[in-house]
C-alpha cells in the first residue's frame, strides 16, 4: 500500500491512498492543478483513480471537489450529512449528483483492492469521518479534524501500518495568539481539533510493534510549528514506543504547501 499526503493543513488536504490497482484521494481541500500535479509526482494521472472520499463538508476539504468531478466523473464517497453540506456550498459549482456514493459511519465496504472503514468523530461538521483503509493485512489510516477521541476512535485504528493523524495546534501558541476568542473555543473545544498533546496522547494508545510511518497532519499555519509538534508528540510517545518496542517509527510532519514523500509499505 501507499500513503501519500499531497497536501496538509489548516488551509487545505488531500491524501493518496492506493494500491498498484486501486488508488483514491481522501478529500480535494486544494486546487485541481496542484492535485494534478502532485499526482504527476508520482507518475499517476488522475483518470486511474478509483475514488473520491470525503472526510467531511468545510472548504479546506473540499475545495477542488465540483472541479475534479467535473473533469474526471470520479464516485464520490461520504456520509449523508456530509453530502448536504457538499450540495448547499454554492462555491463548488455545479455537481453531479449521481457521482456521490453514502453510507453510514462503522459500515465497512470495498472499493477495489480497497476495505474501507469509516469512523465517527467529533467535529463541528455534519456527519464527520476519519477513514482505516485496509487490503492484504496492511492497513492505513486519515484521522484529522476531531476536537477528541474516544475508546471507539482506539479501537478501530489498532494495529495500523501507517496514518496521518492530526496535530493542529501548540495550546499556548493558540491561547496567546491573535485568533478572536470564540475561535479559540472552538478549536479548544471537543469539536474543534487535536493539539500537540492530544496527538501524541492518542498516538501512544495506537502504538504497536509493526507501526511504521505516521505524518502529524492538518497543523495550523498560525498556532503550531512542525518542529514542535514533532518534539511534542515524541516526548508524549516515548514511554510507550519503548514498552511496544516501536523504535522504527517514521514520524514527520505532512507539509502544508507541497506534498510529502510517499510511504510504502
Amino acid at each position: 500500500m501507499k500513503l501519500y499526503s499531497i497536501a496538509s493543513g489548516s488551509s487545505g488536504n488531500c491524501i493518496l491512498v492506493g494500491t498498484e490497482h486501486t488508488k483514491v484521494l481522501v478529500d480535494t481541500g486544494i486546487s485541481k492543478k496542484r492535485i494534478e500535479e502532485g499526482l504527476a509526482l508520482e507518475g499517476i494521472d488522475p483518470q486511474e483513480l478509483d475514488a473520491i472520499f470525503i472526510t467531511h463538508e468545510h472548504v479546506d476539504h473540499t475545495k477542488g471537489l465540483g472541479v475534479m468531478c467535473r473533469r474526471y466523473h470520479l464516485p464520490v464517497y461520504c456520509t449523508a450529512g456530509t453530502l448536504e453540506g457538499v450540495l448547499s456550498d454554492r462555491s463548488l459549482g455545479e455537481i453531479d449528483e449521481t457521482l456521490f456514493r453514502t453510507f453510514r459511519p462503522e459500515e465497512t465496504f470495498s472499493v477495489g483492492e480497497l476495505d474501507v472503514d469509516p469512523v465517527a468523530i467529533s467535529h463541528d461538521a455534519r456527519e464527520p469521518v476519519a477513514y482505516k483503509f485496509t487490503c492484504g493485512g496492511k492497513s492505513a489510516g486519515v484521522v484529522t479534524d476531531l476536537g477528541t477521541y474516544d475508546d471507539g476512535i482506539i479501537d478501530h485504528f489498532q494495529h495500523m501500518d501507517a496514518m496521518v493523524l492530526e496535530a493542529n495546534h501548540d495550546v499556548h501558541m493558540l491561547q496567546v495568539g491573535g485568533y478572536p476568542y470564540y475561535l479559540k473555543q472552538r478549536i479548544l473545544s471537543p469539536h474543534g481539533h487535536l493539539s500537540n498533546d492530544a496527538s501524541g496522547e492518542l498516538l501512544s494508545c495506537l502504538l504497536h510493534k509493526d507501526m511504521r510511518h505516521v505524518f502529524l497532519g492538518h497543523l495550523s499555519k498560525e498556532n503550531n510549528m512542525a518542529e514542535l509538534a514533532l518534539e511534542t508528540v515524541r516526548q508524549q510517545i516515548a514511554e510507550a514506543a519503548d514498552l511496544t518496542g516501536c523504535g522504527s517509527l517514521d514520524l514527520q510532519v505532512a507539509l502544508r504547501d507541497e506534498p510529502s514523500p510517499p510511504v510504502t509499505f
